[in-house]
């Protein structure tokens, strides 16, 4: 192979990071003119911050420029392989750096994995002033930092990368790469490119060197979808079963088959069911969802939804999508209630907020003498000895008489329901 075309060692992700704002692509919010984190870096002014965003939107980049660009030591540690000990021992010498008027920055890459001690170990320090803490995560930091540490800290969220932001990155690459700017790379399919990487720049980048690498043998490199595929093999979906997106993505899901949106309902699905998440944890949620937001409208939603995750536990993907397709668009277009889920909240909120009132001695079962002699069962009214099998009958006890806590909606088969119950307990309970 010829001299120039020799592979370089680093990554073309690293070897494209940006060394400056004003060569950083994207999150103009926060690192444009005026922006705060590019004030917080000209004025020399830092604080403690999060940046919390998608991968390969940028977060590591902006650390970096950070230290490049500020009168301080950085120190950059992993939150997977990192532990209290060294994060003690950078304090300690950030301690003796504040004795010689210079600032130290931590920057913690994913530091949600930093576990309640670990992240207890910085609350001193980065209140005190002795580290400047940059934190790097893609989750939630309402869930995953603890509240102590997250209140001494600005936290900064960067945006997925733009398709605009993408295909700027990619032709920086393609212009001032000192390894691809000597090939004579004549085409490359961006859009799909761009596309299968997820908006993920670092991803981008390295999809893109990968493809070059495998048609580096060739006069005239031409990338095109079918060479991509054949890298990449599967489109990086975003999608971690313990993160954050995880929960989003299921939240889509359920609220368009509450919001009875079948077609929003499968694209979700199939994110989901892409994503590698369980089949059988999309099967229970439907069962939830079946009794919380059908109920009685259509009953028959539980009993598919029952059916259908004994039918995924036995046939297993990729068949199981199938089954999960069509309890999803069943539930998605059933009318819908949650009548019984308000009944059942509303009469345990009336538990906690008053007495446990005691079972009325004709509801109770009298199976000896001596609770049928103490009155247990007396004058109950057995509602099949009456006409239509049906009594107008106290079930309650006295103090919460003709109390009501279900009231059964227009739709579907609740609104027989509303009518029967109407009828029956017409001068009693109100249905209107």
């Amino acid at each position: 192979m010829k001299e120039k075309f020799k592979i370089p060692h680093m990554p073309l992700a690293e070897r494209c990071r940006p060394k400056t704002l004003d060569e950083f692509q994207g999150q103009q919010k926060l690192v444009g003119s005026g922006k705060p984190i590019r004030t917080m870096i000209e004025n020399d002014t830092l604080s403690s911050i999060i940046l919390w965003g998608p991968p390969g939107s940028g977060k590591t980049t902006i650390a970096k420029i950070i230290s490049q660009s500020t009168n301080s030591n950085f120190f950059k540690v992993n939150a997977v392989s990192s532990g209290v000990k060294e994060i003690r021992e950078i304090i300690e010498r950030a301690k003796q750096n504040l004795l010689n008027f210079k600032k130290t920055i931590l920057f913690i890459d994913e530091i949600h994995r930093f576990n309640k001690t670990q992240q207890d170990a910085l609350l001193s320090s980065v209140e005190s002033g002795e580290i400047i803490l940059i934190g790097a995560t893609t989750e939630n930091p309402s869930f995953e930092v603890i509240p102590a540490l997250r209140s001494r800290l600005r936290i900064f969220v960067l945006e997925e990368l733009s398709k605009v932001d993408l295909q700027e990155i990619l032709n920086h690459a393609l212009a001032n790469d000192e390894f691809l700017k000597n090939l004579n790379i004549t085409k490359v399919d961006n859009d799909y490119l761009i596309y299968i990487s997820g908006g993920d720049a670092r991803i981008l980048l390295n999809i893109l060197e990968a493809a070059v690498i495998q048609e580096l043998s060739k006069e005239e490199i031409v990338i095109t979808k079918e060479i991509i595929e054949n890298v990449v093999q599967k489109k990086n979906i975003l999608y971690d079963k313990a993160g954050e997106e995880h929960y989003n993505l299921i939240s889509a899901f359920i609220k368009s088959v509450r919001g009875s949106d079948p077609d929003a309902a499968i694209y979700w699905l199939a994110r989901i069911l892409d994503g590698g998440e369980d089949p059988l944890f999309v099967a229970r949620r439907m069962i939830i969802l079946a009794s919380e937001d059908i109920g009685n409208a259509a009953p028959n939603a539980l009993v598919l939804a029952e059916a259908a995750f004994s039918a995924v536990d036995k046939i297993g993907m990729p068949e199981a999508r199938i089954i999960l397709a069509q309890c999803a668009t069943y539930l998605a277009s059933s009318p819908k209630s949650n009548a019984s889920y308000s009944a059942i909240d509303s009469a345990l909120s009336e538990i906690k907020n008053l007495d446990s009132f005691s079972v009325p001695f004709h509801l109770r079962n009298a199976p000896t003498k001596l609770m049928k002699d103490l009155g247990y069962a007396k004058n109950y009214k057995y509602p099949h000895s009456f006409e239509n099998n049906f009594v107008q009958e106290d079930y309650l006890p006295p103090q919460l008489k003709n109390k009501q806590f279900y009231f059964p909606s227009e739709n579907g088969t609740e609104k027989t329901i509303k009518e029967r119950l109407k009828i029956l307990w017409k001068g009693i309970k109100k249905y209107d």
